[in-house]
């Protein structure tokens, strides 16, 4: 068989296993990620109260909002992300807006957290360890506090 040829027949099957295990919603999830995803989702529940309630919610994809007048830098908003969670091709993507309106809330982050830091507040987490799920604990308890002291409860 021709290089050429050898090339595109293993592309073809290595497309056809990436497809099988895709969600039907085409969200990039692999099913090993699922158990790092729904860990995060159940931490991020404890936070499902008051003004703060579930905004996007499908197969792969969770977030809460803070549903209050809120102000930052001039301008006001109805509502603002609180955290939210959307599994990506290899990664779990875990984004966490208080450091947004405080980015000094970053200082304040686990070291194990941090080094999953891809951009100002995209965390992609690739593994369950308990550590780094320790310091989302700490870091949603820590953004929660940060929105009742500004009054977005």
């Amino acid at each position: 068989m021709p290089e050429k040829d050898l090339k595109k027949s293993n592309t073809k099957s290595k497309d056809s296993k990436t497809k099988s295990i895709k969600y039907a919603d085409k969200s990039a999830g692999q099913p090993q990620l699922l158990p790092i995803f729904n860990k995060i989702k159940s931490l991020m529940k404890h936070y499902e109260k008051d003004n703060f309630k579930p905004g996007d919610e499908n197969p792969g994809s969770y977030s809460i909002y803070c549903i209050a007048p809120i102000e930052i830098a001039g301008r006001k908003y109805d509502e603002m992300c609180f955290a939210s969670l959307l599994i990506q091709k290899g990664y779990v993507g875990f984004y966490f807006f208080p450091i947004y309106p405080n980015p000094l809330l970053a200082k304040f982050l686990g070291k194990n957290l941090m080094k999953c830091l891809k951009g100002k507040t995209c965390f992609y987490i690739k593994n369950n360890d308990v550590q780094v799920m320790n310091e989302i604990e700490a870091a949603l308890q820590m953004g929660y506090e940060f929105y009742l002291k500004q009054g977005w409860k």
